[in-house]
């Protein structure tokens, strides 16, 4: 079975059904990113030993999506004790690391899904196509000489090639959509406030950017946004 082409509605459920681990989801993504990553430059942040860990936890939440390997665009979506540099220069010559997960990252994890990396994007998301300086373009996958688009390119990009089943991105002006049109899946645009941005950002972002996810079926996109979605406390909106 290549575990690269299931969705992650059928990960989960091989997963539930005693097919296949947590380990055994995890280690074919990050095996699968060591083949086919370099050809891409998608994944710019790995997480292979935590993600491990955490895979062989006994204490990995019992979530919908429980062992499910995941990938993080590499801006809003802070995780604890990794990189977060936003595809800026100034960021990763400091070697910014985020001191805490943000309210989105806690609820992927709740849901049970295990991040594998962080993937590329332009500097601040303020790109139509994923180029920055800091961590050079990422190729799409069905045509290497061409782009993913932006400014969730980096996760359209894996997500397309099998990296993960599913890959996190978020939506100005068509940063989910427009990546998720280049690299054939799907791309939802959530409501404004259907996912909390806490606790990072307050009033100013919070009717800008919308948090979702890229997928290769509906289902998975559907089922994604059921785990998300809700405020927070303090949030300026809601849905």
């Amino acid at each position: 079975m290549d575990l690269a082409t299931l969705d992650a509605v059928a990960s989960a459920d091989l997963i539930r059904t005693g097919q296949a681990s947590p380990t055994e989801l995890v280690e074919a993504a990050l095996e699968r990113i060591e083949e086919v990553n370099p050809a891409l430059n998608a994944v710019i942040h790995r997480r292979d030993e935590r993600a491990l860990a955490e895979a062989a936890d006994p204490s990995l939440p019992d979530g919908p999506f429980r062992g499910v390997p995941l990938l993080v665009k590499d801006v809003v979506c802070r995780t604890a004790g990794d990189p977060y540099h936003c595809g800026t220069s100034f960021l990763k010559e400091r070697g910014y690391v985020s001191p805490h997960d943000s309210e989105l990252a806690r609820r992927f994890r709740a849901a049970g899904f295990v991040i594998v990396g962080k993937t590329n994007t332009p500097e601040f998301a303020m790109s139509a196509t994923t180029e920055p300086l800091a961590y050079g373009a990422t190729r799409n996958p069905w045509d290497t000489s061409r782009s993913p688009a932006g400014s969730s390119g980096g996760t359209a990009a894996a997500v397309a090639a099998g990296l993960a089943p599913v890959g996190h991105g978020n939506d100005m002006g068509g940063s989910i959509r427009m990546p998720a049109s280049c690299c054939g899946l799907v791309g939802l645009k959530p409501t404004r406030a259907r996912s909390s941005l806490g606790p990072d950002f307050g009033e100013y972002w919070g009717p800008l950017t919308h948090e979702g996810v890229l997928t290769r079926t509906v289902r998975d996109t559907a089922a994604v946004l059921d785990c998300i979605s809700g405020m927070a406390v303090g949030d300026p909106y809601t849905a």
